[in-house]
């Protein structure tokens, strides 16, 4: 939406304040969620508190511009609802345009009639690629095999660009709309973020071992007793990585490769990334089954170098009594060593009503993937 710079305007005095540009936003749908401003003044970061609104009343919001704010030449601009799954859609439901404005100061009006909700509506035609690597990949590290899928952008077939990848583990939950306990719906929210173009990447989905699930997940000695993470995890870096690489277009330096999951999944995915530094340098890790480790130590931690990593942790406040406890603890022991310290950027989500689902861990996935890998990124969506 254009800026109408000669419109009449007549904002009450409680709208005017100083010299600065206040937006003033209305919409037919308001259902309670804080509405944020994302644009090229904040990298179009969703969840910006900076840019949180003011609601003034039902479907009645406003933002004004601090007195140090650097306006650029043009502004440009979306609102959203958190992310890009909760962003605005005209009464269409189709995608719209970014909005612009030029005004350093005055009155700003705009309207959006409906909000994105659990990603959807997605478009058909930007769902990635659904590719089966392997019915039985070969696990020499654990003498099994394993079912292994890639999910590649919608046109990686017409391109010749590279990727970052994400390992995840659970494929099962992930995208399967027969799953027992509900998936994360990551192809439908990929696609909603090729669409966004907030950045294409390849996730590599690794099926778990169904009753040996917790047996592989489970790292070391603890209170479930002696795992085979060890294994799993070697299995991941010396195995399962080169030939990803090998056999599709990756971007391969540890600053473009992530490994997540949730639950014990995100225990295994968390020590994968302490313990091999060198290979993955963004960790997505959900609700992780800390407690089996209850007097976690990082002293094997002094035996590698340290690399600059970032970390997405996620809990949710009715998993367990523990589990928000155990998280933030977690990540004070971390940084507590100075030598990790000066190494990690860790990003802790906490959502109070957050229980230990799949409904939850998608809801956070494309927060977590967008903060991982491309909270950096310039230009316009």
């Amino acid at each position: 939406m254009e800026c109408e710079e000669n419109t009449v305007v007549r904002p009450t005095e409680a709208e005017i304040v100083d010299n600065r540009l206040t937006i003033l936003l209305s919409t037919d749908e308001d259902d309670g969620r804080p509405v944020y401003l994302s644009g090229n003044f904040n990298h179009w970061i969703t969840q910006d508190n900076k840019y949180l609104m003011d609601k003034l009343s039902t479907g009645k919001y406003k933002f004004t511009f601090p007195v140090d704010f650097l306006y650029p030449a043009e502004l440009v601009y979306k609102f959203t609802k958190g992310d890009w799954s909760e962003v605005e859609i005209d009464k269409f439901e189709n995608k719209t345009p970014n909005r612009f404005c030029k005004k350093k100061s005055g009155i700003q009006e705009e309207h959006v009639a409906k909000w994105r909700q659990n990603w959807l509506p997605y478009r058909p035609s930007q769902l990635p690629q659904v590719h089966l690597i392997s019915e039985e990949f070969e696990i020499p590290q654990l003498n099994k095999t394993r079912k292994v899928w890639a999910l590649l952008p919608h046109d990686y077939n017409t391109s010749e660009d590279h990727y970052p990848v994400l390992y995840l583990q659970d494929a099962q939950n992930l995208f399967n709309e027969n799953s027992p306990f509900g998936n994360w719906q990551i192809d439908k929210k990929l696609a909603v973020m090729s669409d966004y173009g907030i950045g294409k990447i390849i996730i590599i989905a690794i099926e778990h071992a169904d009753k040996e699930r917790v047996l592989e997940y489970n790292f070391g000695k603890t209170l479930l007793g002696k795992g085979q993470g060890k294994e799993y995890i070697r299995f991941l870096t010396d195995t399962l990585k080169p030939f990803v690489d090998k056999n599709f277009r990756t971007k391969p330096e540890r600053e473009s490769t992530g490994i997540g999951g949730s639950s014990m999944g995100g225990l295994v995915s968390l020590f994968s990334g302490l313990i091999y530094p060198e290979v993955y340098g963004k960790l997505m890790i959900f609700s992780p089954s800390l407690w089996v480790i209850p007097k976690i130590k990082f002293s094997f931690l002094d035996f590698f170098d340290p690399m600059e990593t970032k970390i997405y942790l996620y809990a949710g406040g009715q998993e367990s009594v523990t589990m928000v406890s155990h998280i933030k603890k977690f990540k004070k022991r971390l940084l507590k060593r100075n030598t990790l310290a000066e190494k990690m950027e860790i990003q802790l989500s906490i959502n109070e009503k957050g229980k230990h689902s799949e409904t939850f861990w998608s809801d956070e996935f494309p927060k977590a993937i967008e903060w991982l890998f491309f909270s950096n990124r310039k230009g316009d969506i």
